[in-house]
């Protein structure tokens, strides 16, 4: 049987609502303070999904940890080298540039460094 994961856009558009009552705002003022469009609430309210951006602008908005509305039963971690490069390009001291530089040496030194499991 083939599972997958998804999104319960449902659960994350009812979680923004809970935010956006408890702060008393309109859907107006969320979408100017996550720096979306009203359409994309609006598109939401309908059953549509975001847009990575807007989900991640509002998730941040509200607070929300996206992984929260992950359903499913396939529940993988990332190994160390897409968390390194996942954490190198969150912060706002390094240049894409230097992002990549840097994600070159790391992967070159982990596998030279890297033994195999077999042996």
């Amino acid at each position: 049987m083939n599972r997958r994961n998804s999104f319960n856009a449902e659960a994350f558009y009812k979680a923004l609502d809970l935010q956006r009552d408890t702060k008393s705002l309109t859907w107006k003022d969320v979408a100017a303070a996550a720096g979306v469009s009203p359409s994309t609430l609006t598109r939401m309210k309908q059953g549509k999904r975001p847009d990575v951006d807007s989900m991640a602008a509002l998730a941040s908005w509200a607070g929300l940890d996206l992984d929260t509305f992950v359903v499913g039963d396939v529940r993988g971690e990332a190994e160390a080298l897409p968390r390194i490069s996942a954490l190198l390009r969150a912060d706002p001291n390094l240049s894409k540039t230097s992002v990549t530089a840097i994600e070159e040496m790391l992967r070159a030194t982990y596998e030279a460094l890297r033994e195999d499991a077999d042996s």
